[in-house]
């Protein structure tokens, strides 16, 4: 996924006199071919990533559509009283493009790992979050991004899908359709969702976006249930988007069955396979907690 962002942003400066990229170093060597070619409008600040976030906002407010881009821990975690106040209350959009997701590398430790950034975004307002599945998904929901004026936020992440879906920026893709509860899948984890899902009567929705979130597919997959039951398998912090779950269905009454990363801390380094394991998000884990959740058969 980085690499198709670093080539999709590389030719956005060549198409796109508005469009500049910041970086922390991370990614630098990527955007080296850019930076010759543009070299006032690819801007390396160094490992200061609350000048990062302050730079893209002198930027955004200079009239640039400026991408900032890092590791997620330092994109959001990190400068996030920057992201707070030098985008979001000085008014101005910018496109933040993130790396290394929940815990993409285990060897770079805690610090490295980002879990909760989402949720962190969700206390700011105005926010369009995207989290794409696959490679081929990245290209369509940065340009999209670029095309407009607001605040973007672009997970990616080395956990994929083993295909691109027909995704549409801001839309839930329906997937699988079944007459029991709704499961939504977010980017990387459709494939091991769908996996353990196999043979359950349920309808199967993909989000490549987040924020804002699709109620109305939601209440549309919903139509004609007996019961609202809906499952988030979310890749980061479990239960992130259960509110939203809520406030769409606030007039329908339902469950919400909310997996992802759990709030306690892996001290162990490990693999990244063997964290999606210990969070209970692998398919056979998620058979069994969906399973267990869902109603008896009558």
């Amino acid at each position: 996924m980085r690499d198709r962002f670093i080539a999709t942003a590389s030719a956005l400066l060549d198409e796109d006199p508005r469009a500049v990229v910041v970086l922390a170093d991370i990614s630098s060597d990527g955007f080296q071919d850019a930076s010759r070619a543009h070299p006032d409008r690819v801007i390396n600040v160094g490992i200061r990533e609350q000048l990062l976030v302050g730079a893209t906002g002198g930027l955004a407010l200079a009239g640039l559509r400026p991408i900032a881009h890092t590791f997620a821990s330092f994109l959001i975690e990190r400068p996030f009283e920057q992201v707070k106040l030098d985008l979001g209350h000085q008014a101005v959009g910018a496109v933040l493009v993130s790396a290394n997701a929940s815990y993409d590398w285990p060897a770079g430790g805690r610090t490295h790992m980002a879990p909760g950034d989402v949720a962190l975004l969700d206390t700011l307002p105005g926010w369009t979050v995207h989290v794409p599945g696959h490679p081929d998904e990245v290209e369509p929901l940065l340009r999209d991004a670029m095309a407009g004026d607001d605040l973007v936020y672009l997970r990616l992440s080395t956990q994929s899908n083993g295909a691109a879906r027909p995704i549409r920026p801001g839309r839930f893709l329906t997937v699988r359709e079944g007459a029991g509860p709704v499961v939504i899948a977010v980017g990387p984890v459709l494939d091991d969702t769908l996996k353990a899902v196999e043979g359950l009567d349920v309808t199967v929705l993909y989000a490549a976006t987040v924020r804002p979130f699709d109620t109305p597919a939601l209440r549309a997959a919903l139509a004609g249930r007996a019961a609202a039951d809906v499952v988030l398998v979310e890749p980061y912090l479990a239960n992130t988007s259960a509110p939203f779950v809520s406030e769409a269905l606030h007039d329908v009454p339902h469950r919400i069955l909310g997996l992802g990363v759990a709030r306690e801390e892996l001290r162990n380094y490990g693999e990244q396979h063997e964290h999606i394991a210990a969070h209970g998000l692998d398919p056979r884990s998620l058979r069994d907690r969906i399973t267990a959740w869902l109603p008896a058969p009558v």
